[in-house]
């Protein structure tokens, strides 16, 4: 039997405290699929006295995680200290340098500085593993990276962030407040006390491009995806939804157009009897279109320590199984200097046309507006809805547009000549229709 996997752990949070105890469960398990021992050799941590229900007492303690990034005594660096900079990045490039294996579930690390960190690990003949990044416990790397040779990828979406599908579930479940859902979220522990960087989109945005990678073949470009968060979502839209047969989703897409690949992240109405509108809860889903393939839907728990530390254990099980001399893949599917420049596409027409939601004054002329707003920019109509309502004292009606397929470009010129015609009450609210399987 081969010499053990030497394993160095940084940062043992939930995700960390777990892997350290399933490998030390496994163990025999993972021997026998591995054909070696797996072990935590070292951790790096800044509370040593805090009990995390492993037995660390054999394993060497370092302070810095760079130090054990380079240490001799390690096969694999695995960072779960998270953030994009400071030493997250630095124990991880010091580790790839030093030529040592690296698994990391950090999405913004990679989101930010994943071609550097992959043209050193592909100079230095070394894996750098991240199954754990996107979408938790679902094996969508891997997949899109080892399993899908010869298929082209036209669109890949998804429902990438469960704080995001948790809120938006139990609105739709309970009838609750945006406001309640994100407070009970927090006390749950499935959003953070400052919940931003998910529920306005960076979370979904930045495993986004990374699967936009390795769908097509290009740089990572994390700063070039239309960027819509949850917080605009009302009851009022979550009802409209209901009646019109759609589920309102935080979708990430992105699809290749004749102008470039398209990525955005928003909500989304999807129909009720789609596959995608069934994810509830903190669940994630990633659908994949292929030209051979059709399409692929794969669907789990996309957080929490189990789910991050079964895809952290899953990329260090891949590196035990391979052999000395054994020619790695590139970690984004093609070698980095094959990777092509972004080329960011405009927002186009897509199939299933956008929702536009307006408050505006009951009075005569007022939907005449409205409908010549929408031929000004040809914009057709599927359907038109009225609710009229006194309320605040003022007489007032919603009216709810469901359009056909037109551009992002002609939507928001037709809502922004109805602002200006002074009828409007409140922000108008506007959400794609997306065909999903």
């Amino acid at each position: 039997m081969s010499e053990a996997l030497r394993v160095g752990i940084a940062g043992l949070g939930t995700v960390g405290a777990s892997v350290a105890r399933v490998l030390a469960e496994k163990a025999a398990e993972l021997t026998r699929q591995c054909g070696r021992p797996v072990t935590v050799t070292a951790v790096s941590a800044r509370d040593r006295t805090r009990d995390r229900g492993v037995e660390m007492s054999g394993m060497s303690w370092f302070d810095d995680p760079v130090e054990l990034a380079t240490s001799n005594g390690i096969d694999v660096f695995v960072e779960l200290i998270g953030g994009d900079e400071g030493p997250a990045h630095d124990s991880v490039k010091a580790a790839l340098q030093a030529g040592r294996h690296v698994v990391t579930a950090n999405k913004a690390l990679l989101a930010r500085h994943g071609l550097a960190l992959a043209a050193i690990a592909e100079e230095k003949g070394v894996l750098l593993n991240y199954e754990a990044a996107v979408a938790g416990g679902i094996p969508v790397i891997k997949t899109m990276r080892e399993a899908m040779a010869g298929n082209t990828v036209s669109r890949v979406f998804g429902i990438l962030n469960g704080t995001c599908n948790y809120i938006l579930t139990r609105m739709e479940d309970e009838g609750i407040s945006f406001e309640d859902c994100l407070a009970d979220a927090q006390r749950l522990g499935y959003a953070e006390a400052d919940p931003t960087f998910d529920i306005e989109g960076n979370d979904t945005a930045h495993k986004l491009s990374i699967l936009t990678s390795l769908a097509f073949g290009t740089q990572i470009a994390a700063d070039d995806i239309y960027l819509e968060g949850i917080s605009n979502i009302t009851q009022a839209d979550i009802r409209a939804a209901s009646e019109l047969g759609y589920r309102i989703k935080l979708l990430g897409v992105a699809q290749r157009t004749e102008s470039g690949i398209e990525q955005r992240v928003h909500p989304t109405m999807v129909p009720t009897a789609s596959v995608i509108a069934q994810v509830h809860g903190v669940t994630n889903a990633v659908a994949i279109e292929t030209d051979i393939l059709g399409e692929l839907l794969l669907s789990g728990p996309g957080a929490g320590g189990n789910a991050t530390a079964s895809a952290v254990i899953g990329d260090i099980a891949d590196i035990a199984k391979s052999r000395p001399g054994f020619q790695h893949g590139p970690v984004f599917g093609r070698p980095v200097k094959e990777l092509s420049p972004y080329t960011r596409a405009q927002m186009r027409s897509h199939e299933g046309g956008y929702f536009i939601r307006l408050t505006v004054h009951d009075r005569i002329g007022v939907f005449a507006a409205i409908a010549r707003r929408m031929a000004e920019n040809e914009i057709s109509l599927e359907s038109i809805v009225q609710h009229a309502n006194g309320a605040n004292g003022s007489e007032q009606k919603t009216v709810i547009l469901v359009t056909h397929e037109t551009t992002e470009a002609a939507v928001r010129e037709a809502v922004d000549g109805i602002t200006q015609d002074g009828h409007l009450i409140d922000k108008p609210q506007v959400i794609r229709i997306e065909r999903a399987g």
